[in-house]
């Protein structure tokens, strides 16, 4: 369960309005209160039933005691009774069974309504936040210098897009990487692949040296009560890779493994907050409408992302959001790439947010902003589907955790921003400062 039945029944005028504005179905609502409806009368007639053919049995049993004749007409009518009683009762236990199969259904069916001040509507709704650093322009003076006066013969350069500047480094591999797996699944090479690499480890380094979480290096696949754990199914059954062969999911991202490894557990309140960083690789079907975006690494199957998990006391959530945002965009600050903070509107955030920020990189060579974070609250909505729970204060009544993730930060998109930021007119880019030591170099040049 999702949005919990407790909070259906008394509050199903919210939960049906955040499910419109999250352009879902709101008539699933009004299904799981008819489901529970009927589940209520079924409980409440086997108790009576129950309760109907205990009372004929201690009957039978007295009459007998006082000498009545055990098969005269007055112990058959109760026996009678109790049968019918019985009977009734089987019939029902079937039928509630497949009445709370129904409701289960369909609470995993509700949206996650959003907070009350997120924005209703689709892109046009998004709010920008907050900005940072400077937009690169495409075309600037040989120079080099952005805003500086062009020079007095007029020359200029034109930054291209990545995947011009990549084919010139021999970083990528696009047409080979469709040819063993299909298109969305690019190769990186040489420099390119080192560039993956520094990346992945820069990011995990800060995260759990200066930012305090701890590092989980998760499976690459996750079987349906995890993906139903953390919202995947049944939303998003159509965007995952099965294997179909061991029932399992290719994951979409490390969020899904690393928030179910306290599925059906309790925490203590001293061991909150607990903050995981993980890097996997991420299996995505939908790569983006045809024709849309396909050059390039934008939009892929496969990807690699380093991603920010949190369990947190309900009080304390909305500000860990603000928190592990900064975590992210403190990443694009260091690597000197302007971004923008975007609060996504209710159409825009998905089935499971209850607020969500999505950070976005400038990108000179497309002219183009470009996600590389979403930064998510859940509130109590996975947690409950897990039953991840804390004891407020030692042996009190365990009550459901917060759950938050965030990218920090999800690659393809990084690597471009990073091509097309610092590339230079001579086709060699500039590796930024914080990943030098990491590289090993200060430039990416082609190969001899």
């Amino acid at each position: 369960m999702s949005v919990g039945l407790q909070r259906l029944r008394e509050d199903a005028p919210a939960i049906r309005q955040g499910a419109i504005d999250k352009g879902e179905d709101p008539s699933i609502v009004d299904q799981a209160l008819a489901a529970d409806a009927r589940r209520r009368e079924l409980l409440a007639e086997g108790d009576h039933l129950k309760a109907e053919r205990n009372t004929a049995s201690k009957a039978i049993g007295e009459s007998i005691r006082v000498g009545a004749d055990p098969h005269g007409p007055a112990t058959a009518a109760l026996r009678a009774r109790s049968t019918a009683a019985g009977s009734r009762i089987s019939a029902i236990d079937t039928e509630l069974a497949t009445v709370e199969a129904t409701v289960e259904d369909l609470l995993l069916r509700i949206p996650n309504p959003a907070d009350l001040d997120v924005p209703v509507g689709g892109e046009e709704a998004n709010v920008t936040i907050r900005t940072w650093g400077e937009q690169l322009p495409r075309v600037q003076p040989l120079s080099g210098e952005v805003g500086a006066d062009a020079p007095a013969d007029g020359a200029r350069w034109e930054r291209r897009p990545h995947w011009e500047v990549g084919a010139g480094l021999r970083i990528f591999e696009l047409e080979r990487g469709a040819k063993i797996a299909g298109s969305g699944f690019p190769v990186y090479r040489g420099l390119g692949s080192t560039l993956q690499r520094s990346l992945i480890s820069w990011f995990l380094d800060v995260h759990t040296r200066e930012n305090g979480f701890t590092e989980i290096w998760p499976p690459a696949v996750v079987n349906a009560a995890s993906a139903r754990g953390t919202g995947q199914i049944p939303d998003k059954e159509d965007q995952m890779y099965v294997v179909t062969r061991d029932e399992l999911y290719l994951v979409p991202t490390a969020e899904v493994p690393v928030t179910n490894l306290h599925r059906d557990e309790i925490f203590e309140a001293s061991e909150l907050p607990v903050r995981y960083a993980a890097y996997s690789p991420c299996f995505r079907r939908e790569a983006g409408a045809a024709g849309k975006d396909t050059r390039g690494i934008l939009r892929v199957h496969q990807f690699d992302k380093v991603e920010m998990v949190l369990f947190e006391r309900p009080e304390a959530s909305a500000q860990a959001l603000e928190w592990m945002t900064g975590r992210a965009e403190d990443l694009l600050q260091r690597l000197g790439l302007a971004y923008r903070v975007l609060l996504m509107a209710t159409r825009e955030m998905g089935f499971v947010q209850g607020r969500k920020y999505d950070i976005e990189v400038w990108a000179p060579g497309v002219e183009r902003w470009l996600e590389v974070s979403s930064c998510s609250n859940f509130r109590d909505y996975q947690a409950r589907r897990m039953a991840v729970r804390y004891r407020p204060q030692p042996g009190a009544k365990p009550e459901l955790v917060h759950t938050l993730n965030g990218s920090g930060l999800a690659l393809p998109r990084v690597v471009a921003a990073i091509i097309e930021s610092y590339q230079n007119p001579d086709g060699s880019v500039t590796v930024p400062a914080v990943l030098r030591p990491y590289l090993g170099q200060a430039e990416l040049r082609p190969p001899p």
